[in-house]
């Protein structure tokens, strides 16, 4: 008999009661852009977080060029940045179901609007719609949308985001991985990443490792690895309801991982009482426990260097606590 079963998770942020949107959106634009590090993602709903809270979360905060109201991962890096005192202009252009071909057959204008600072981007999560497992058609993108973006500045750092194993496409029979391993479907899209990133060097700096933590963190007993027969008590399920996308833990998971791969810091040093993960209604430990899989993952590649674990207050009265900057 089967004794797992499915865990509850939020479907709506949190919002402290004496912090009001007006009052985030002003400490975002406290600081000048000028002089601020011009960052762009581009992407699809694996970007934005559809299916979970983090769609919409803080969009205030960041630039959707187009116009669309979205938060999403862009917004968590947002947020980690400010908590981090670095200085991030954040943008994003994202379509859902889209690769990057699609972004180069209709978004360039906006792309190219501005000379980024660095670009996070990634492809369709199979590599390819129509043909799952093939990287080519991300590799040609990826190389003809760095070199749209070295036009416009010769500086720029792309890194191409190895997206996650979905469970939908490994555990029903219709899926492309089926009768495969979790672990598969993973080692497959990052090799495609790893690919296209070799094929677009010197603009593409490298690949961030998100499938990777993904992976580590059902490794490590943080996550659960398989939605379909329910989720095991203490862990968290990094898919949302459809079993595809990512939940607000895995939104949070992913841009932990940008973060330390973009900034060089420590995931850990924001904390278990990070303010985004208690608006989202991660717990502490759940907080802490993503944290450390990102550091883990981003350590085991040399990405980032160990930084003493911000610990919690003694005696903190309220989540708050954690946020100084942030009233």
């Amino acid at each position: 008999m089967n004794t797992r079963h499915a865990a509850a998770h939020p479907t709506a942020p949190r919002t402290h009661p004496w912090r009001g949107a007006a009052l985030w959106l002003g400490l975002a634009l406290a600081s000048p852009w000028a002089g601020a590090t011009d960052i762009l993602f581009i992407g699809n709903s694996f970007t934005f977080g559809a299916g979970s809270a983090v769609h919409t979360w803080r969009a205030d905060a960041v630039t959707d060029l187009n116009k669309q109201g979205v938060g999403g991962v862009p917004a968590l890096f947002k947020a980690f940045t400010l908590q981090a005192g670095l200085d991030y202009k954040v943008a994003l252009e994202t379509q859902g179901g889209a690769g990057i071909d699609w972004h180069l057959q209709h978004k360039l204008p906006l792309i190219g609007q501005r000379p980024w600072d660095v670009v996070v981007m990634h492809g369709f999560s199979t590599l390819d719609a129509d043909k799952p497992g093939d990287p080519t058609k991300l590799i040609a993108s990826a190389k003809q949308m760095a070199r749209f973006l070295a036009g416009h500045n010769p500086k720029v750092d792309v890194r191409l985001l190895a997206t996650w194993p979905r469970a939908d496409q490994t555990y029903p029979i219709t899926g492309a991985w089926h009768g495969q391993p979790i672990t598969a479907m993973g080692r497959d899209v990052r090799a495609g990443y790893e690919q296209a990133a070799a094929a677009a060097v010197p603009t593409v700096k490298g690949v961030i490792p998100v499938g990777d933590a993904w992976l580590r963190a059902k490794a490590q007993g943080v996550a659960d690895a398989n939605p379909y027969d329910g989720i095991e008590p203490g862990q968290v399920n990094l898919w949302a309801r459809d079993h595809y996308h990512a939940s607000s833990h895995g939104s949070y998971l992913e841009a932990l991982v940008v973060f330390g791969a973009i900034t060089g810091r420590d995931p850990r040093s924001l904390g278990d009482r990070e303010c985004a993960a208690f608006e989202l209604g991660l717990s502490t430990a759940q907080t802490a426990a993503l944290q450390q899989v990102a550091f883990d993952e981003l350590a085991s590649r040399g990405s980032v260097q160990p930084a003493p674990p911000k610990p919690s207050p003694a005696t903190p009265a309220t989540p708050a606590a954690s946020c100084p900057r942030w009233h």
